[in-house]
């Protein structure tokens, strides 16, 4: 009597305390190169039905998307080109495309709130992070921005992640694992607080860029102007006024700092048939403020700009009155934190499975093709 075949998407029992320890790694860096050529099994697709309602899911042999008015079958799309219209049991058609970076993270599991791509853009353009950068960021959330700063720095930069919560940490090791095809090994998430642990993970003025995403980013401004390297640069992500304010006044209170330039970034679409050409009805509005200061040289005094108006005094009790758990925000419970974490990596092992069958049965009959998709240490 012979075993069944196990499960390659399934969970070994030893990981099971911690969910992303058997995600696979990549060496030399992340891939950075999307798959390219037909769609495959263990691929992500996004369907676009009649109505123009976008759903994600990842493709299997043999399975079904079932919608009130009918079944789309997997095996119908697996095969086919990216940008390729299926058709349901009932003759809806579907366009079938690969999803971008931005349709990603807009629709992976998450425990916390995603830096939007807007933001996200923003942040790459304003914080100038180049291929080959040394980037720390602090705190990971559900990986969103993790992904656009691993793809601007390249395989030969790096990229150091801090986050305090390890259900969180969890959640973007497999969101990232899930578009990337693996984990890639220049990127390193630390469990603990960034005042902590930063000294002991870099060397002083060593780092280029970091980039905070927390509540009270000001409690990390001298350790950032540590390790930053002179004109390395600080970009802080807060969510609201009276947080940009303290952030932006620790930030010169240092003296190690030149002045902070603060920043949102809105976006409206618009409708375009014909003549027809107005705005949308809805917009992404306010998600968060940006402030960006670069690190001045030890020694050196900020020159005398025409001064602003006398900063207002303010205590730490006006700061909490707006803080988000003040307002009434809701953070997820640890339950809810876990469950997403085993969704991420499940999905994200999947998708490794589907990589490293791809590798065993050869590329696929598509001429001309490194376009067929590469494998998951050089995706």
């Amino acid at each position: 009597m012979t075993d069944a075949p196990s499960d390659p998407t399934a969970a070994p029992a030893d990981v099971l305390a911690d969910p992303t320890a058997a995600l696979p790694h990549t060496v030399g860096g992340a891939p950075h190169t999307p798959p390219r050529g037909p769609f495959r099994a263990g691929d992500r697709v996004q369907l676009t039905g009649p109505k123009g309602k976008l759903t994600t899911l990842s493709l299997e042999v043999a399975g079904e998307y079932h919608t009130h008015r009918g079944v789309l079958r997997h095996d119908d799309v697996i095969g086919q080109p990216d940008g390729s219209v299926i058709r349901a049991s009932t003759g809806d058609e579907y366009l079938a495309l690969r999803p971008l970076l931005n349709d990603y993270v807009m629709s992976m599991p998450r425990g916390a709130a995603i830096v939007y791509p807007k933001d996200a853009a923003q942040i790459v353009a304003f914080a100038d992070v180049f291929p080959g950068a040394r980037v720390v960021e602090a705190g990971v959330g559900s990986g969103a921005l993790s992904l656009f700063l691993l793809r601007a720095i390249g395989p030969t930069g790096q990229l150091q992640s801090f986050e305090r919560r390890e259900e969180f940490a969890a959640i973007a090791r497999g969101n990232v694992g899930t578009f990337l095809g693996a984990v890639p090994d220049n990127w390193s998430v630390t469990v603990g607080d960034l005042v902590e642990e930063l000294p002991d993970a870099t060397e002083p003025q060593s780092i280029d860029r970091v980039v905070l995403d927390m509540l009270a980013p000001w409690e990390c401004v001298d350790a950032a102007a540590d390790a930053l390297v002179p004109g390395g640069l600080v970009v802080c992500y807060v969510a609201t006024v009276t947080q940009l304010s303290r952030t932006a006044e620790a930030l010169r209170e240092t003296g190690r700092f030149t002045d902070p330039q603060s920043s949102e970034t809105l976006v409206r679409t618009w409708h375009v048939e014909g003549l027809a050409v107005r705005p949308d009805h809805r917009m992404v509005g306010h998600t968060g403020f940006l402030v960006t200061a670069r690190r001045l040289a030890d020694g050196v005094v900020l020159p005398n700009l025409k001064r602003r108006a006398g900063k207002v005094e303010f205590s730490d009790e006006d700061v909490e009155a707006w803080t988000p758990g003040a307002v009434g925000d809701r953070s997820a419970s640890d339950k809810k934190l876990r469950k997403v974490a085993r969704q991420a990596a499940a999905q994200a092992r999947k998708v490794a499975a589907a990589e490293a069958g791809s590798a065993a049965d050869g590329p696929a009959a598509d001429p001309g093709s490194a376009a067929n998709g590469p494998a998951a240490g050089d995706r």
